[in-house]
């Protein structure tokens, strides 16, 4: 028996990520779900729900009343406090799960870090190599996952816009994912070639990080005070407008859950990545790269676990950026440019790229990173 106190979505990275481990690792031992309440539409559909709440743990245990358990636990991990995301639920071993896109983690985080958990199991090998460094003492890495019977490289070609170019973009609009590099490159691209498109999925429903976008070097972005989530589409278009991007060349998508997204990939020509800090592995990279699709990606944090010198075009060229009191590296425009040139000059070299993606994405299962997770929380043992 494994406890597993995660969240559960189907348009978020951590809901996508809890709903995927549960479901693996109840395929390699009986799992019990520890979570937030849910419905159909949170869990994706009908099947996912029905079997969600089959692993939901008893009401004892959900609520906290019990303390201890002997089985294992894994704990998504707060990332403010460094403490369970909710029960606090010791198991044996007691194991937590963190992304973080940041290395001023402070002592008390330390300190609950190493107090709490058996062990810290990290979502990149960036996020592992900051916590040794700072002095936690048992970390790990657990690298995300893709589902391979909706993201495969079987039929990827762009069949619905064969006479365009299309350029995909994804990921919450915000300084850290870097789509005000989009927006610049892409404006270049545009100017060159009149039968270039953009396809974005920007939807970011926290308002602290889409405010952070007003810091970016290179676009104007301004949030009002009274703000509300229903703005958002149109201070994005107003972004797009101040840099003349033709709108009528422009496709915003509405959020989707993740199961939708693989026509959307295959039906695009290259992914533009230039983000600039990664906890995890980039799940939407990830995905987009298994549809056997090429990637433009910036060679930095999380992106590192998946990146080869085949399967991508790497923007390798990096500077700094601050904010918050976080120093991110900041991908060279002008080599994000020059790459997205080359990639509209040499679709044929395109397709070679893309297979490699699509074969080195193959092994990166939601499978294999469940037996990750139980070879880690049944066979190690831990003083």
């Amino acid at each position: 028996m494994i406890y597993l106190s995660l969240p559960i979505g189907s348009i978020y990275g951590w809901g996508v990520c809890g709903k995927y481990i549960t479901k693996e690792l109840s395929s390699i031992t009986d799992v019990k779900l520890i979570t937030e309440q849910f419905d159909v539409n949170k869990a994706g559909d009908e099947f996912d729900y029905l079997f969600l709440m089959g692993k939901l743990a008893d009401r004892e245990i959900a609520s906290g009343y019990i303390k201890e358990t002997e089985s294992p636990v894994l704990h998504a991990i707060d990332e403010e406090r460094f403490l369970p995301w909710s029960v606090d639920l010791k198991g044996t071993p007691n194991a937590g799960y963190t992304f973080f896109e940041r290395t001023n983690i402070t002592e008390s985080q330390v300190r609950n870090a190493n107090s709490d958990f058996d062990i810290v199991i990290t979502g990149s090998k960036w996020c592992e190599g900051v916590l040794r460094q700072k002095g936690v003492d048992r970390v790990a890495t657990v690298v995300q996952g893709i589902d391979p019977q909706l993201f495969n490289a079987v039929d990827s070609e762009n069949t619905l816009f064969k006479d365009r170019f299309v350029v995909f973009s994804g990921g919450k609009f915000e300084l850290r994912k870097g789509q005000d590099i989009v927006l610049k490159a892409y404006k270049v691209l545009q100017e060159r070639h009149k039968d270039t498109m953009l396809v974005y999925a920007w939807f970011n429903p926290f308002e602290k990080s889409i405010r952070s976008m007003a810091h970016s070097p290179y676009i104007k972005f301004f949030v009002p005070h009274n703000y509300r989530l229903l703005d958002q589409e149109k201070l994005v278009e107003q972004a797009l407008r101040s840099e003349f991007l033709d709108l009528a060349r422009v496709v915003p998508l509405a959020p989707r859950f993740n199961s939708q997204m693989a026509k959307v990939y295959k039906n695009t020509d290259i992914g533009l990545f230039p983000n600039r800090c990664e906890g995890g592995t980039n799940l939407v990279l990830m995905e987009y790269m298994a549809c056997g699709k090429p990637v433009v990606a910036s060679y930095n944090t999380g992106h590192k676990d998946i990146l080869t010198d085949y399967n991508c075009i790497k923007i390798e060229h990096m500077g700094t950026i601050e904010h918050s009191g976080e120093v991110w590296e900041d991908p060279s425009l002008d080599e994000t440019i020059e790459h997205l040139e080359w990639a509209y000059q040499n679709r044929g070299k395109l397709k070679d790229i893309g297979f490699n993606a699509g074969r080195d994405l193959a092994k990166f299962t939601w499978k294999r990173t469940a037996q990750s997770f139980y070879n880690l929380l049944c066979h190690e043992h831990y003083t």
